[in-house]
């Protein structure tokens, strides 16, 4: 069992609060039905400087902080135990998808590493999004679906009403400010 430094512990605690933060901020920053988690930058920082068990902690803070900011609310009255599961299990393993990325290509190269851990984490919260949406909320998402003038083309509403853009400012954002961030937090401990 690895110990974590103390450096790294106030860290983390420092990217707690931050992930907190920005997903309480994030909650007014919307694109479509759902607003952008900038939070994802903490979590890939925290993901590649303290390894991978804060970055699973900052993505289950995350999941706790989507749940108790009303941001899940629309899928919490469909489903409450769906919802629960969705939101911490897509949380969770973004941040530790950052971190085992990022330990596994960090030995080639520091920058490669946090660009990837930047692509792996909006990828695995958007993909376990998506899971839970078919296995907890499917008749809702198909009703949206119809709502929305899509009829029967579900994947479609999934893909471009649910994800789409946001998913894709998330992933921009995280590639240019992660690797900047994280430069930056070596540099300074040098």
């Amino acid at each position: 069992m690895s110990r974590v430094s103390t450096k790294n512990l106030a860290l983390a605690a420092i990217l707690t609060a931050l992930v907190v933060i920005l997903q309480f901020l994030g909650a007014f920053i919307k694109l479509g039905p759902f607003s952008i988690s900038t939070v994802l930058i903490p979590i890939v920082v925290g993901s590649a400087i303290c390894g991978v068990g804060i970055g699973a902690w900052l993505g289950f803070v995350f999941g706790v902080v989507v749940l108790l900011s009303g941001d899940a609310a629309a899928f919490l009255a469909v489903n409450v135990p769906g919802t629960i599961i969705t939101v911490l299990l897509k949380g969770t393993l973004c941040g530790l998808a950052a971190g085992v990325v990022y330990r596994l290509l960090a030995k080639f190269s520091t920058y490669a590493a946090v660009a990837a851990a930047a692509v792996v984490c909006p990828i695995v919260n958007t993909g376990v999004f998506l899971l839970g949406c078919l296995l907890f909320f499917m008749p809702t998402v198909t009703e949206w679906a119809a709502a929305a003038g899509l009829g029967e083309n579900v994947a479609q509403f999934m893909i471009v009403g649910l994800v789409g853009l946001n998913f894709l400012v998330e992933m921009g954002i995280n590639i240019v400010l992660s690797p900047i961030i994280v430069r930056l937090l070596n540099a300074r401990n040098k």
